[in-house]
């Protein structure tokens, strides 16, 4: 930011707007002393201007900005697979509502994407011509 930046936020009569500036503008020149004393260091000249301005903010009664959160790590999410696999024989067990399906003993033909909570299944009877598509919640095996 320039002086002008300054000289503009002076004229526009916005309390605190000019002791932000002045302090922005102080960060940046640690950061340009530190960054001519460790030119390869970018982090650490990084986290010493937030500490400059925090300390300057907080000087002033301003605002401290908050630290960066850290990303989930690879240990934290848990993938789920599917419970049963293709060719293996689970007994169907149909839903109340809806239509009437013929519960019994089908193999699992195919794994299907999740829907909600649920995998989902496309089963077949020996009895029957078709597919259907079941729940892994409405599935037992045998």
């Amino acid at each position: 930011m320039s002086r002008t930046s300054v000289k503009t936020a002076t004229k526009a009569k916005r309390p605190g707007a000019k002791v932000a500036l002045k302090s922005v503008l102080k960060a940046q020149k640690v950061a340009r002393k530190l960054s001519k004393k460790t030119p390869k260091a970018g982090r650490p000249v990084a986290a010493a201007a937030m500490r400059a301005l925090a300390d300057a903010s907080a000087k002033k009664g301003g605002r401290v900005a908050s630290p960066p959160t850290q990303p989930i790590g690879q240990q934290d999410i848990v993938l789920r697979s599917h419970k049963y696999q293709v060719g293996e024989a689970v007994y169907f067990t149909s839903p109340n509502f809806g239509r009437a399906a013929a519960t019994g003993s089908y193999t699992v033909v195919k794994q299907l994407p999740s829907e909600g909570d649920d995998y989902q299944y496309r089963i077949k009877s020996n009895g029957e011509a078709f597919e259907r598509v079941a729940k892994e919640s409405q599935l037992e095996r045998m």
